[in-house]
């Protein structure tokens, strides 16, 4: 299993290193590990947390989430 530290998980998702480290403070990022004293992430998680965050329409009350849920 390949692990990824903060600035390549970062680029796997297309966001930066510090959107990630403030994402850990309140939840709204992917899920993450500790190993030991680094932060890592698996990239099954990194692809979970970018498909759960799939829209069908700008505004919440139009999307279509069971739409925006079928795999691509």
């Amino acid at each position: 299993m390949s692990l990824l530290k903060t600035p390549q998980a970062a680029a796997y998702i297309a966001k930066s290193a510090s959107w990630l480290n403030k994402s850990r403070m309140d939840g709204s990022g992917p899920v993450y590990m500790k190993n030991g004293g680094s932060v890592v992430y698996r990239p099954l998680d990194l692809d979970a947390w970018m498909a759960s965050n799939r829209r069908t329409a700008v505004y919440d009350f139009a999307n279509d989430n069971q739409r925006a849920q079928v795999e691509a």
